[in-house]
């Protein structure tokens, strides 16, 4: 069906960037515009919801921007889920980022939240691009949009950080655009088709491969699959609503949603599985999940904690694509929403954390559930659905997985290594929540897995590590120019030594209760409907719509196993 809506779901928030610029000097009227046009986006992919789920698809043409290629846009139930999932979330996050942004008092707010809206619309031209090349316009678009985010703080750690992102996804966009021009030439097309395009399954064997090898590594560096993986935790140096929703949801994602439509709609099940490149994929994807998580043991920073669970997660979503089995397909897609709420609610607890006590390090943070009671509950919750704790909803998208893998000659691995993986996260997770509640920051007993040689607070320091030299340490001693990193906040800011810098205050936490005297109900709120839709959709997963439109999405797929 020939619509408006696709194209409108884009450039609704396309149009905004102007207005929003233009109320440099009228913040509420500037954030009640980024409101407006977010209720707005999510409205009008809702209503294609119905429609999609009886079996319409909803398209758009612009014209021809290439011989045989349109610059079109369709709506489909893998766009849709995509597509919602974003544009729901971008409404939790923008009144997340009122309370971060104000009360942190950051500079350039008004290119914050323009940036914002830039992102959105190149998130959704991506869930909506009907065909390989308009996502890859849209793809590059998203790079382009979200670089100044990570590059916020304009401070040389975040300046490197962005130019190390531009390398690596900039870099991804050449192999996808090699591995597109390679499937237009054996196939004639790029359009997607469930199923998988005929002229692949006919096609040289060994050119068909390359182009899949370049498609999945130019995806794969969004999806942080290693080893093209270092410019996530990297990343982390944005403000935290950036982290959440850019690197939770819509640039992480469009990784993998772009490796599932190569999958599922370029080659289809069928000739991946008579090319032999569904298990390679797996491999990767499951090396990097258990890597991943063992390097995130050694964080003590929580967010780079964050970015390699973030790694590790992505994994599930890429090894259930590449398992071919149906029921492992329905875990890797309903894993791609479930995945977002709750790593969402984990960086919005990491956010408050930040903004209402300074404190970024899990050291600091014995005893903090006194202080933090309801955001401390909320990172439990999350992080019990990250391990595949049942009512969360990680239980769901994992159970799928391992009983997708099970189905498979040889497939035993891959479950293990997902069962593996899930204790890794709790042993991640666990102690921070234990120390938040179950300590003081006069008595917590040291994490051997931080604390030892072996976590990467000596001289052996994992990839990101937060190891320091004492001897370099000691060279530096009383200069005046080199600031403690405990006197410095994300912003490069010194504060003066009487001002709190991380860790309990002397004295210890105050005792805010639970009724909500620990944050801004602008923050507070937000993570707590984060968290609550990580319930939903593991209590009550049809009803979350998440789950019909994932089965609707498998169903779909001729000669899928369930």
């Amino acid at each position: 069906m020939t619509e408006l809506r696709p194209i409108l779901a884009i450039l609704v928030s396309a149009a905004a960037i102007p207005v929003i610029l233009s109320l440099k000097g009228r913040p509420n009227l500037r954030e009640g515009v980024t409101l407006a046009v977010a209720f707005t986006k999510f409205g009008i992919i809702a209503s294609m919801v119905p429609g999609v789920l009886n079996g319409t698809e909803y398209e758009f043409a612009i014209g021809q921007f290439a011989t045989g290629i349109e610059l079109a846009f369709s709506v489909d139930p893998l766009g849709l889920l995509f597509g919602l999932l974003a544009s729901l979330l971008w409404i939790v996050t923008s009144f997340y980022s009122i309370g971060y942004m104000r009360g942190l008092d950051e500079h350039a707010q008004t290119r914050y939240f323009a940036s914002f809206a830039a992102s959105l619309a190149s998130a959704v031209g991506v869930a909506f691009a009907s065909n390989l090349l308009t996502l890859f316009v849209a793809y590059e678009l998203l790079t382009v949009s979200t670089y100044p985010l990570v590059t916020h703080d304009e401070t040389d750690e975040a300046r490197a950080a962005g130019r190390k992102y531009l390398a690596y996804t900039f870099g991804g966009g050449v192999a996808v655009l090699g591995g597109t021009v390679l499937v237009f030439v054996l196939a004639g097309t790029t359009a997607f088709t469930p199923g998988g395009l005929e002229g692949l399954a006919t096609a040289d064997p060994t050119l068909a491969r390359a182009a899949f090898t370049l498609l999945a590594v130019g995806f794969g560096v969004k999806a942080a699959l290693m080893p093209v993986h270092s410019w996530l935790p990297d990343a982390m140096v944005a403000p935290t609503p950036v982290s959440g929703l850019l690197h939770a949801v819509a640039v992480v994602k469009s990784g993998v949603f772009g490796i599932a439509r190569v999958v599922l709609d370029v080659y289809g099940t069928e000739t991946m599985a008579e090319l032999g490149v569904g298990l390679p994929l797996a491999a990767i994807a499951a090396f990097t999940l258990l890597t991943a998580s063992i390097i995130a043991l050694r964080q003590d920073n929580l967010k780079r904690r964050l970015a390699y669970s973030t790694i590790s997660q992505l994994s599930y979503i890429v090894l259930g694509l590449g398992l071919l089995h149906g029921q492992a397909l329905t875990g890797g897609l309903l894993h791609i929403p479930a995945h977002a709420f709750m790593k969402l609610t984990l960086f919005f607890c990491a956010g408050a954390i930040h903004v209402e006590t300074h404190t970024d390090d899990i050291s600091d943070m014995a005893g903090i559930g006194k202080r933090m009671p309801l955001t401390m509950a909320a990172f439990a919750v999350a992080a019990a659905g990250m391990a595949g704790i049942p009512l969360v909803a990680g239980f769901v998208s994992k159970w799928y997985l391992v009983i997708g893998a099970l189905s498979l000659d040889g497939g035993l691995i891959f479950a293990a290594a997902l069962l593996v993986s899930g204790v890794l996260n709790i042993a991640y997770f666990w102690p921070i929540v234990y120390q938040a509640y179950f300590e003081s920051p006069e008595s917590h007993d040291e994490k051997p897995l931080l604390e030892g040689p072996l976590g990467g607070r000596s001289e052996l320091r994992a990839d990101g590590g937060e190891g320091h030299d004492s001897d370099t340490a000691d060279d530096h001693a009383g200069e005046g120019d080199v600031p403690d990193p405990a006197h410095v906040d994300h912003l490069g800011k010194r504060h003066e030594d009487h001002e709190h810098h991380g860790g309990p205050p002397e004295g210890g936490w105050d005792d805010r209760g639970w009724r909500g005297g620990e944050s801004t109900w602008f923050m507070l709120g937000p993570i707590l409907t984060a968290a609550t839709l990580s319930l939903l959709l593991g209590t009550v997963p049809y009803t979350a719509v998440f789950l019909r439109i994932v089965d609707t999405i498998v169903s779909n797929l001729p000669g899928v196993v369930a």
